[in-house]
């Protein structure tokens, strides 16, 4: 289970800093655009990099959890990576 809870840690960390790349892009367009698409962009992010950071959280600090929700944490945070990065490289662009 150390090697899933792990590969969830890192997948998460990498999640909340390509979110606030995200975020800060976005933020960016929206002061020179004030689209509501970015708005609702930014908000999106906001909640999706809450949810990572409370994740990260019990990854770290939080109490032993069963290897079944480790795994299917796991499974989800590397999606997430995935997402998040094409979402990045797009934005980027």
């Amino acid at each position: 289970m150390g090697l899933m809870l792990d590969a969830a840690r890192v997948a998460a960390g990498i999640n909340v800093v390509l979110l606030l790349v995200l975020i800060s892009i976005w933020a960016r367009n929206y002061r020179l655009v004030r689209s509501r698409l970015t708005l609702g962009s930014m908000v999106f992010a906001g909640f999706l990099l809450a949810e990572n950071a409370v994740a990260l959280y019990y990854y770290v600090a939080g109490p032993v959890m069963p290897t079944a929700a480790v795994r299917i944490m796991m499974i989800l945070q590397l999606l997430e990576v995935v997402g998040i990065s094409v979402l990045v490289y797009v934005t980027w662009q």
